[in-house]
């Protein structure tokens, strides 16, 4: 079976990094995706698809991006169900985040300005390569 899912895109809203009742690290965002086409005379549309990133990645995501950043990941789609205090059932699609990656955007308006110079020296150049965290092989 085949469960991958590939986005690029901008964060929709400031980043809150919580921790379980476990001390894991768990970060849930709305990324918002350009759709591949435009109807004639209609403005560009996007979808707004929500993401949860968990332990090393949550954390890396929370201190090299912010609201407006672009960012690629990869992941796989995964849903859910619970139900509310009104007991209301309610049904979630998001993407489990598995890895993540800067986009080349060069404008430093879109990463946290104090941590501009920590992003340098975590991955040195970002002309030389690409980032990405990865825990494939990892069990949990």
């Amino acid at each position: 079976m085949i469960n991958n899912v590939t986005l690029l895109g901008r964060i929709t809203h400031d980043l809150e990094l919580k921790n379980t009742p476990n001390g894991v690290a768990v970060l849930a965002f709305t990324m918002a995706v350009d759709r591949g086409y435009t109807k004639h005379g209609e403005e560009r549309q996007a979808d707004f698809i929500r993401c949860v990133a968990w332990k090393q990645r949550a954390v890396f995501i929370e201190k090299h991006f912010k609201k407006g950043s672009m960012i690629a990941i990869e992941g796989r789609l995964q849903t859910r169900t619970y139900d509310d205090l009104n007991n209301v059932k309610h049904f979630v699609t998001e993407v489990i985040v598995s890895n993540i990656s800067f986009t080349g955007e060069r404008n430093n308006d879109n990463i946290k300005s104090s941590e501009s110079k920590d992003i340098q020296e975590d991955i040195g150049d970002i002309d030389d390569f690409e980032v990405v965290i990865s825990d494939e092989g990892t069990p949990f």
